[in-house]
């Protein structure tokens, strides 16, 4: 058998890689054994956001930023927000601090319940979609809408709406909850209990892919208590740390010529982000029903598979439920404080401090460390904004991870094989239009 994988031939191509958001190609030429091509191709155009930004009020870059994302509308407005404020001098409030963590918490379990169930659970089932499982899971697929609606329903009470959110600005919010939506919240999502456990044990029924590559991972890290999600220093597995305010230096980014979207390393000539690489950095952070979902899981740090990145979304899931429901029930305790609602007008946001600075955002995101760049003038317009997505920070990795993969596979049919690689790129969620922010110009004749 290894003498038959050293002559192997291998052409693949897969131009419509399905179930992840956007468009990408899987390139893969292998000539007598030696990998000559081995690619992720992005191939979609860029959308420019950082140019939207330039010349625009800061105080309106979250509701532009969010649509960059239909997935992650709420994570790039939170960092939009944390860039501004960082640029502008405002601290918010510890219950806007609380309410922002909430919100964060609902984005990233919807986001994973769409990723398990429709996007990765049909590789599980090995079918081609989500569609036949209505007819052979039927119960599965009612599970994954009704927890998503749960979700869905829980930030529209919040923020008006999850895809685009409203209330959520720069200084806080310009609607806050009353007694009525915490109650409502609540039973939503201690209602979602009995889903979640079932989700966990679904998992815990199926098999991944036996693989694993040695790799770096980074995240947010802190130096408390709170699994950090919304702040904290740049950290890495390699023991890299820094400040948010470094992140170039954390992500490196460059480009590479078969792509539109730009590559990242660290300490090594790739770095993981998401769920996998938040588990790996704050497993001790997280709340005990989500340590006992890793134990019933058996997912141990450190995790260097990177298929069972969906069995840390699942970890993750439990502790944003849990974590939501806590805040919750914190805000019912203590109650809301009315007063801090931002109203917003023709003069009333000049009473937000206006000034120029430059400010960095810094959250995790279901997929991934997002930041935030902005450099602001003295009237609060942004001169220069800089967006770095957890999907470009992921290519160079999944690539390699490619390369690594398909000598353990070549024994299988180029169908299988191809099956596995796709299976392998949807492992890490990718979002490949929020990826794209890059044009190549070449002119003719210089």
């Amino acid at each position: 058998m290894g003498a038959e994988r050293t002559k192997k031939d291998l052409n693949i191509r897969v131009d419509c890689l399905t179930r992840v958001e956007g468009h990408g190609t899987i390139v893969v030429d292998m000539k007598q054994g030696k990998l000559e091509t081995c690619s992720l191709n992005v191939v979609e155009s860029p959308r420019f956001f950082e140019a939207l930004l330039r010349g625009r009020s800061v105080f309106e870059a979250q509701h532009i930023t969010s649509r960059i994302c239909g997935i992650c509308a709420c994570g790039h407005s939170l960092a939009s927000i944390q860039a501004a404020e960082d640029a502008l001098g405002l601290t918010p409030t510890a219950q806007t601090m609380r309410l922002r963590r909430l919100l964060l918490h609902l984005e990233i379990l919807d986001s994973h319940i769409l990723h398990i169930y429709l996007l990765v659970m049909p590789d599980l089932a090995g079918v081609k979609s989500f569609v036949p499982l209505i007819h052979t899971h039927n119960e599965l697929v009612r599970r994954a809408l009704r927890m998503k609606k749960a979700c869905n329903n829980v930030m529209e009470v919040l923020v008006g709406r999850h895809v685009h959110p409203i209330s959520l600005i720069v200084g806080g919010f310009t609607k806050l909850p009353q007694p009525q939506d915490l109650a409502m919240m609540h039973d939503v999502l201690t209602g979602l209990r009995p889903d979640m456990d079932a989700t966990i044990e679904l998992l815990s029924t199926l098999t991944f892919p036996d693989f694993e590559r040695e790799t770096e991972y980074v995240g947010l890290v802190s130096d408390d208590n709170e699994y950090p999600l919304l702040s904290g220093d740049i950290g890495s597995s390699d023991g890299v740390r820094m400040k948010k305010q470094d992140f170039q230096k954390a992500t490196n980014e460059y480009i590479v010529p078969y792509s539109s979207a730009k590559h990242t390393k660290l300490s090594r000539d790739s770095f993981a982000v998401g769920s996998l690489a938040r588990f790996n950095l704050n497993h001790a952070k997280l709340h005990p029903k989500a340590s006992g979902a890793a134990a019933a899981l058996n997912l141990k740090p450190k995790c260097a598979n990177p298929f069972l990145n969906t069995l840390a979304q699942a970890v993750e899931s439990v502790h944003c439920l849990e974590d939501a429901i806590t805040i919750i029930e914190d805000l019912q305790s203590v109650g809301v404080n009315q007063d801090e609602q931002v109203v917003v007008g023709v003069n009333e946001r000049m009473t937000l401090p206006v000034q120029a600075g430059e400010g960095v955002g810094a959250v995790e995101v279901p997929r991934g460390i997002l930041y935030h760049h902005y450099q602001v003038d003295d009237s609060g317009t942004i001169e220069q904004a800089n967006c770095v997505i957890p999907t470009n920070q992921n290519l160079s990795n999944i690539e390699q991870d490619m390369r690594a993969l398909i000598p353990t596979v070549l024994h299988k049919s180029e169908e299988e094989i191809t099956a596995t690689l796709e299976m392998l790129v949807r492992a890490y969620d990718p979002c490949i239009s929020c990826s794209t922010h890059l044009l190549d110009v070449r002119f003719m004749g210089r």
